[in-house]
């Protein structure tokens, strides 16, 4: 049996964490957002990075891209660093806790919530200065990165216009169709984002494990790649360097389910770390205050495993079937 201990191995550290504060001021009223209008028509398209504060690649990423100074060729650009408190509290030491300040900014995207003004904390503060913006947007990139070292995956959501949206951009591979979290709306499913009947629409990208040399890679990449299908921008208006090769096809994988933990007693029987198939039903992979937690059907993908964030109610491994088409 592996403890979590054993589990929870730190990953070193192989990418550099950009300075961002030259960036702080933003140029739409509200710090560290940047919007470029074409004056031609188009959609509104957003890069969003630094949803969580320990996941870099998305940082590299944007600042890059003002660095720059990309400009869109038609419609409009929006480029944003979110949970810039949290990216500010990064400790080396403690690479994980960096996560967020006080709860995390992607299980707070509903009207509800953003409305409640009883609710405080420094990530619904940060929503509530983006929301103006979002709620302009046609198409949303929202870069993120891993805990476990794994392929990357393109988060679609549930509905089929996200599927098709992560299938034309081609990369990655994996698209990981599913619900979100029982712990609260995720922004790529915000209000239009997660409306089947509205052409707004939004992807969750995950580029990796946070801090391997590659993520940054793949960040730009799929970001490129973004801007390019809604016409932003053209190919030569990027590095050459921002384009790595497309993979050869997707795979869908449906969620099903999503394993929660009860408590803080809950360890897998191995160091899953994601994309695992298990042919069989019924077999063991986890054990939840001493129950045995099983897949419930023949191949079973492990979908993005970790106890990095455990505690009551968290969501720490997803459930998924490889769809055919």
């Amino acid at each position: 049996m592996h403890t979590i201990k054993e589990t929870l191995d730190t990953y070193p550290i192989e990418i550099e964490f950009p300075d961002i504060r030259p960036y702080a001021e933003g140029n739409a009223g509200i710090p560290y957002v940047y919007s470029f209008d074409s004056g031609v028509p188009g959609p509104h398209v957003m890069i969003n990075a630094l949803t969580h504060g320990n996941e870099v690649c998305g940082a590299i990423a944007v600042k890059e891209l003002l660095d720059l100074g990309i400009r869109p060729r038609q419609g409009k650009l929006t480029l944003a660093f979110a949970n810039v408190d949290a990216y500010n509290s990064f400790n080396p030491a403690n690479p994980d806790a960096s996560r967020f300040v006080d709860q995390d900014l992607n299980r707070v995207w509903t009207a509800g919530i953003l409305d409640d003004l009883s609710r405080d904390s420094s990530e619904l503060r940060r929503a509530r200065q983006m929301r103006p913006v979002v709620d302009t947007v046609d198409f949303l990139l929202d870069l993120h990165s891993m805990h476990e070292r794994s392929a990357p995956l393109a988060v679609s959501g549930p509905l089929s216009k996200g599927i098709a949206l992560a299938r034309e951009l081609k990369t990655p591979s994996y698209i990981i169709a599913d619900e979100g979290h029982p712990e609260g709306r995720r922004l790529r499913d915000y209000a239009d984002f997660g409306a089947p009947d509205s052409p707004k629409n939004a992807l969750l990208v995950e580029c990796g494990q946070h801090w391997e040399a590659s993520v940054a890679g793949i960040a730009r990449d799929v970001t490129a790649r973004f801007l390019m299908m809604h016409g932003i921008v053209r190919t030569e208006d990027l590095p050459h360097g921002w384009f790595r090769r497309l993979p050869l096809k997707s795979r869908v994988v449906r969620v099903t389910e999503a394993v929660v933990s009860n408590s803080m007693d809950f360890h897998f029987v191995r160091n899953f770390t994601g994309l695992e198939t298990f042919a069989e039903e019924g077999t063991v992979i986890a054990w939840r205050d001493g129950e045995a937690v099983r897949t419930p059907y023949p191949n079973c993908v492990l979908v993005m495993p970790s106890l990095r964030q455990l505690r009551p109610g968290v969501t720490v491994v997803r459930l998924g079937q490889l769809l055919d088409y």
